[in-house]
């Protein structure tokens, strides 16, 4: 069976997140020393028992599931005794998934990826003061028809633009706070079951975003970044990649562009993936697959028993 492996963004952080994998896999405990190692604290108590207000910060969201993603990705190769390239055809990452992504394929080292998550939270958190943006989840509108609200909410002061194309019938905008709640309204003219303003500090994957962009194009000029063992569905492609400059470019555009989600996970269906495994934190990911196709096998591994289970049933496939 041909699979692929994703990665969760933010919002499937949790209290815990990661603690099973550490107490039953070496190979877990050696990603989040060495994350704790990299950003020189103990990012990892407070995964396991810290406070979630604390944890939910952008800065320390970001690597911290990373962190988690990348030890399960590794539990799993210790459970089989196999590589990621023998195991998937694919990988992907949402949003900051895509870092967690690229570090399960080694492209990047799990060190780079937590200082480079931590200065992208830092970065999208200062970019847009609290308040002044916003993100809404417009449900029962498709891709075009949110493009066109993003676009009729726009003025010379204000902008709003799709930030995330999750899934049929959910597709986020990002922009200005009045933007939003104009883009809210215009959505319910179109049909739109519901909207939902999300519990975010920041309108990420939106032109808002340019200075955290800035940032990151810096930083990633100074990182090593190798071809990874598997390609990567870039974010703001729904495209594989395996060029490390061109891993480069997109991490940059990715700060302000759409995450083209519902894309990238037909892309994988097209290119022969039947699985689609999600290692880390929460389940989200799977949830959309089901939504995006129902012909496409989902599971969320996050505890060694889990991946002990999932590697009993796969076999030598």
């Amino acid at each position: 069976m041909t699979r692929a492996f994703i990665f969760p963004g933010q919002g499937s952080q949790s209290i815990g997140m990661g603690k099973a994998l550490a107490d039953g896999s070496a190979a877990a405990r050696d990603v989040f020393a060495e994350v704790d190692a990299a950003l020189g604290e103990k990012l990892s108590e407070l995964m396991f028992a810290g406070d979630i207000a604390t944890l939910t910060l952008t800065e320390n969201a970001q690597p911290a599931l990373m962190a988690a993603s990348v030890a399960a990705a590794r539990t799993v190769a210790e459970r089989t005794g196999r590589s990621i390239a023998d195991l998937a055809g694919f990988v992907a990452g949402h949003s900051l998934g895509e870092y967690s992504a690229l570090a399960a394929a080694g492209a990047i080292s799990v060190a780079d990826a937590a200082r480079l998550l931590r200065l992208r939270g830092l970065a999208m958190q200062k970019a847009v003061p609290v308040g002044v943006g916003a993100m809404a989840a417009l449900l029962g509108l498709d891709l075009e028809q949110a493009r066109d609200v993003a676009t009729r909410a726009t003025t010379l002061e204000s902008i709003c633009a799709t930030a995330n194309d999750n899934a049929v019938g959910q597709v986020v905008v990002s922009g200005h706070k009045e933007a939003v709640e104009r883009a809210i309204a215009l959505a319910a003219e179109l049909g739109a079951k519901r909207s939902i303003l999300l519990p975010v500090s920041a309108p990420f994957h939106c032109p808002l975003m340019a200075p955290a962009a800035e940032a990151m194009r810096a930083a990633l000029a100074e990182v090593e970044i190798k071809a990874p063992a598997v390609p990567v569905i870039a974010n703001v492609t729904a495209a594989p990649v395996t060029a490390p400059d061109e891993i480069r470019r997109l991490l940059v555009d990715q700060v302000t562009g759409t995450v083209r989600w519902r894309e990238s996970v037909l892309y994988m269906k097209s290119a022969g993936v039947q699985e689609l495994v999600e290692l880390g934190a929460g389940k989200v990911l799977a949830g959309l697959a089901k939504r995006i196709d129902r012909d496409l096998a989902a599971v969320s591994l996050q505890t060694p028993e889990e991946i002990d289970a999932w590697v009993a049933g796969i076999g030598a496939a």
